[in-house]
């Protein structure tokens, strides 16, 4: 998978983060091999609350800020039967806001990019099709897979005591 970075206002760009990103997103193939065909783009753009703010609202009609936003453009069943040749495919978007993801790393008591690397995770399933809001056995399937991911990355279980805001 090709990821696109970018990073906007207030995130610094940073290439302690851009590994971190690289290294989630090879824990996350790891977990769902279904993102790990070559065809595969997804962005992520490291944003602020106030853009994150707009985005929810205007795609998920939801009035306030948000940890992370992922934008699938491909279906899961295309993304389970995509060929590993052929041009390149755009698997999503994928946004964090750096306020509230500091906000949520402080009460956890987690370094920075320890919770970027949980989001990122987090997005890229999405992004794969997986959910956690139609069904309590999705939402444990999908959580079961983050902290596989994260446990690849020296990571303790994130779902140890509380959950992501959505």
């Amino acid at each position: 998978m090709d990821i696109e970075i970018a990073f906007e206002d207030p995130w610094p760009e940073s290439a302690a983060l851009v590994d971190r990103v690289e290294a989630s997103v090879c824990a996350a193939q790891a977990v769902a091999p279904e993102l790990a065909n070559p065809r595969l783009v997804t962005s992520l753009l490291f944003t602020g609350d106030e853009a994150i703010h707009a985005l929810n609202r205007e795609w998920r009609e939801r009035d306030k800020p948000t940890n992370v936003l992922s934008f699938p453009m491909v279906e899961r069943a295309e993304l389970l039967v995509l060929a590993p040749d052929g041009p390149p495919e755009m698997l999503g978007d994928i946004a964090l806001a750096l306020e509230t993801v500091s906000r949520e790393a402080r009460a956890k008591e987690v370094e920075l990019e320890a919770h970027v690397a949980h989001l990122v995770v987090h997005g890229l399933l999405h992004l794969a099709g997986y959910d956690h809001v139609h069904s309590d056995e999705e939402a444990d399937a999908m959580e079961a897979l983050e902290s596989r991911a994260l446990a690849k990355m020296g990571f303790p279980d994130p779902y140890g005591e509380s959950e992501l805001e959505e």
